[in-house]
């Protein structure tokens, strides 16, 4: 139950996302409100890490633990803000969710891992749905490059997982959270000129959709994303993530009046169906060994 219940914040965290950037871009600017919105998760964080067991780095660590942080806060997050000033709450979540594809490209063309024919469909037909939610948000006299922003900033969240993967075994899961948003902020100080009189000049509700974008989004979801991936394995609890578009576009639809075109849940529900193709193979792998050892 405690990890239905963590997986279940995790998703309505992250569906939430795309909807409190969307209410911050009204007042600050995108660099501002990824600063603002990390500045928040930061402080937070840093509450966590008294509280807990977080390992000091080592100096050598010190370049990569910047460079996990510019790609899976600065970058990801400025590619996001930018791109969904055109694309709306529901369409920027689905597009999103096409990290995997773009890990599978990124392991084929510079680490020089093989890839099997299955993964290179799942790749053609993510695309394939990305490119319908990109047209069917806005009609196909609105296509712009914000959808191409926005997948840009899942192709720097994928980048970000290789790298965690591969190179920081050495760290536990919060000790890694907390540099990566640490470090990601401190990139981001670029856009502090001019934040404190947005701030100012902003309304409440604005503000406080922020905040909650610094909280919970940024800092508690992954708190409590360690705590899932800690206690079951990373195949049986990632098919919940499949969940936060869907929710988004709920989401979206009662807090900002949203009503998804059917081409967005068409192309949404062919980008999810290639992710999860991608999960299903190394399933069947694993199913096929057992029967052979069997």
């Amino acid at each position: 139950m405690k990890l239905a219940c963590a997986a279940l914040f995790v998703v309505l965290c992250w569906a939430y996302s795309p909807i409190g950037i969307h209410i911050g871009l009204e007042v600050y600017s995108a660099g501002q409100l990824a600063l603002l919105r990390f500045l928040i998760a930061s402080a937070f964080m840093a509450i966590v890490a008294m509280s807990h067991s977080v390992q000091m780095p080592k100096r050598q660590d010190l370049p990569l633990l910047f460079l996990l942080g510019f790609f899976a806060v600065a970058l990801h997050h400025i590619a996001l803000n930018f791109g969904q000033r055109g694309v709306s709450a529901g369409a920027s979540s689905v597009l999103a969710q096409s990290t995997p594809i773009f890990t599978v490209i990124i392991s084929r063309c510079v680490l020089k891992e093989a890839v099997s024919v299955w993964r290179w469909c799942c790749v053609l037909g993510g695309m394939v749905g990305a490119f319908i939610v990109v047209v069917g948000d806005k009609g196909i006299g609105a296509i712009s490059l914000n959808g191409v922003l926005i997948l840009l900033s899942a192709c720097s969240w994928s980048v970000y997982f290789i790298l965690q993967k591969r190179y920081t075994t050495r760290y536990n899961t919060l000790t890694m959270v907390c540099y990566t948003v640490w470090t990601g902020t401190a990139v981001l100080l670029i856009f502090s000129p001019g934040l404190l009189a947005s701030m100012m000049a902003s309304h409440v509700p604005v503000n406080f959709a922020v905040v909650l974008l610094g909280v919970f989004p940024s800092a508690l979801a992954y708190v409590a994303w360690a705590y899932v991936l800690s206690r079951t394995e990373v195949s049986k609890v990632s098919i919940v993530l499949y969940l936060i578009p869907p929710t988004a576009i709920l989401m979206a639809s009662f807090i900002l009046g949203e009503r998804p075109s059917l081409w967005i849940v068409l192309g949404g529900g062919v980008v999810l169906l290639s992710v999860m193709s991608m999960g299903l193979e190394n399933q069947f792998r694993r199913r096929g060994r057992d029967d052979e050892t069997g």
